[in-house]
């Protein structure tokens, strides 16, 4: 259950409301609109007046809730309507006239319009034109002349609808923390319709802007993405000539009088904002290191495998920011992503994105390898050969969604759960897609039966509390196929398998098979060792040390932890 709080202004502020909820609705959606409850049970509604003309009814309503404020005149309040659309979940039961009307008191209760008890309280009616929403008016000032005490009343009627799910057995919401983005309006929704849109124009414009800060370095370069996809920008320049802010339009949205409807940056989504998008640009500027040269789809890999311990090991910021920087990666993924699992990728962007707020706040510097690498795939987008590159980032990202997920649980954030879950499903169905083929285009590359035997020795040595499980997975095919190649290139399968195991653990990987395949097929492309080289590691691996204390030249450097086998 949905309840959202309106605040109107004006001097016909009652009258417009009130004349919304009774009429046909922008629509012609609104069907049989009537009372279910008022401040005295017995208020005039003019969708049910057999014996009086509905207009007077409505003049007479209107007149009624109005009174306390325009006994005030001049120091009437600047907000006079309190507007709280109370929304049930589309599988929930259809609720009686008198369910909502229980419902509609308990919120201007919790809310502190109408106290329980309280017969100075202010005036409210819950009007129904739905079966599956009702709306509560309310006039913001008390019948004794002050103003209602409602701090904090949109965390309030949050709580009480959490309850009131309990009570009548519908759909439980989980509770939030004040980070979710602005959803769009009843209202938008509509004008979307009527435009043609697949969806309204703040979440366009939501997914373009937070694309463009995906992709861009600068800011410069930030408002010119945003123009290149078509959004009209306007920013907030103050009298020094400082830009402060920004405003964002879509081509041909227009209100009434045939302008743009801006919106701000900061009405999309909270970290949306100039000043926070200037922070997240900052943060991972260009100035202390480039990414170094090489595949940037498994550069993208490698910093997305590691996610995990940064959420297990990290401090909170360090792990904020690495949820923050792996949404970015997921915004932009679909635009480098065949036309088949696009959607899939979208969608589960967009699940992921209310993943990416919490009230920690982000440390992006940890994340700058990742950012960078994906950025550099979005300027180069085909992955080009088979899809592998496309699969093994997805199977990355979608450990790193679960552990997210975990991370978030473990903290409470139970709507930022949801979303990981909620991402999780569309990239895997995305993962199947793209993965599968290139698995079985592998197979059927597989070596002979002596030489995976030959493999499966090694596999054996470098990896004892997996093999069994890898020989009996379906893509050890595809493995043995990957090894066979990174031989073929002139790599010690040994020295590869060992290398791809210590990377970093197998314990949370969905299949080890599948990402020793996607491991060892970017450590195949690298380049191999000269013959010197090799012979020299062979040396030191067979020849015992003359002495057990190493020298600082000779000591093996150390591994960071998350690349330690367990």
């Amino acid at each position: 259950m949905i309840p959202k709080i309106i605040l109107g202004k004006g001097p016909k502020a009652v009258r417009r409301t009130i004349g919304y909820l009774f009429g046909k609705g922008r629509a012609n959606e609104h069907v049989d609109p009537h009372l279910v409850a008022s401040w005295n049970d017995f208020a005039p509604d003019p969708g049910r007046s057999p014996h009086r003309d509905p207009k007077d009814a409505m003049d007479q309503l209107v007149a009624q809730l109005d009174q306390p404020v325009q006994m005030l005149g001049d120091k009437a309040p600047k907000y006079t309507v309190w507007h709280c659309p109370v929304r049930a979940a589309p599988e929930d039961p259809i609720l009686t006239d008198a369910q909502w009307a229980d419902i509609a008191r308990r919120m201007v209760v919790a809310a502190g319009v109408a106290p329980e008890g309280d017969d100075d309280a202010c005036r409210w009616v819950a009007v129904r034109h739905a079966e599956d929403h009702i709306h509560i008016a309310a006039t913001l000032v008390r019948q004794d002349g002050r103003r209602p005490q409602r701090d904090y009343d949109q965390r309030a009627v949050q709580r009480e609808a959490r309850k009131i799910e309990v009570d009548y057995g519908l759909r439980r919401l989980k509770p939030g923390d004040g980070t979710a983005a602005k959803r769009p309006t009843s209202k938008e929704h509509f004008k979307a319709k009527r435009l043609g849109q697949d969806a309204t124009s703040r979440d366009i414009l939501r997914l373009r802007v937070r694309r463009a800060v995906a992709a861009a370095s600068s800011e410069a370069e930030f408002f010119a993405l945003l123009e290149a996809t078509g959004v009209d920008v306007r920013p907030k320049t103050e009298l020094s000539g400082d830009v402060t802010g920004y405003s964002v339009a879509l081509p041909g949205d227009v209100n009434k009088q045939d302008e743009p409807v801006w919106y701000a940056g900061s009405t999309l989504a909270s970290d949306l904002s100039l000043p926070k998008i200037r922070q997240r640009l900052a943060d991972i500027g260009p100035e202390p290191a480039a990414i170094p040269p090489g595949n940037p789809w498994h550069q993208a890999t490698a910093a997305t495998e590691r996610i995990p311990h940064h959420l297990t090991h990290g401090d909170e910021h360090a792990a904020q920011g690495q949820l923050v920087a792996l949404g970015a990666a997921l915004d932009l993924l679909p635009l480098t992503a065949p036309a088949a699992v696009r959607g899939e990728l979208e969608r589960g962007a967009a699940a992921f994105e209310r993943a990416t707020r919490s009230r920690v706040a982000a440390d992006h510097d940890s994340a700058r390898v990742l950012r960078r690498s994906i950025n550099a795939i979005w300027r180069t987008p085909s992955p080009g050969g088979d899809g592998s590159s496309l699969a093994m980032l997805i199977d990355a990202a979608l450990t790193a969604v679960a552990f997210a997920r975990h991370w978030h649980r473990t903290r409470q954030h139970a709507q930022q759960e949801a979303a990981a879950e909620q991402a999780l499903l569309h990239l895997q169905t995305a993962y199947a897609q793209i993965a599968g083929p290139v698995l079985d285009s592998l197979a059927h590359r597989a070596p002979t039966l002596h030489t995976k035997h030959r493999f499966a020795q090694h596999l054996q040595q470098a990896v004892p509390e997996y093999a069994g499980r890898i020989l009996e997975d379906s893509a050890w095919d595809a493995l043995a196929a990957v090894l066979a190649d990174a031989e073929k290139a002139g790599h010690n399968v040994a020295t590869v398998l060992d290398n791809a195991a210590s990377q970093r653990t197998l314990d949370d990987a969905r299949s080890p098979a599948r990402a020793l395949t996607w491991r060892i097929q970017r450590l195949g492309q690298r380049h191999v060792p000269s013959a010197r080289a090799q012979a020299a590691k062979a040396r030191s691996t067979t020849q015992p040390p003359t002495a057990p204390v190493h020298t600082a030249a000779t000591a093996p450097a150390p591994q960071p932890p998350q690349a330690r086998r367990r």
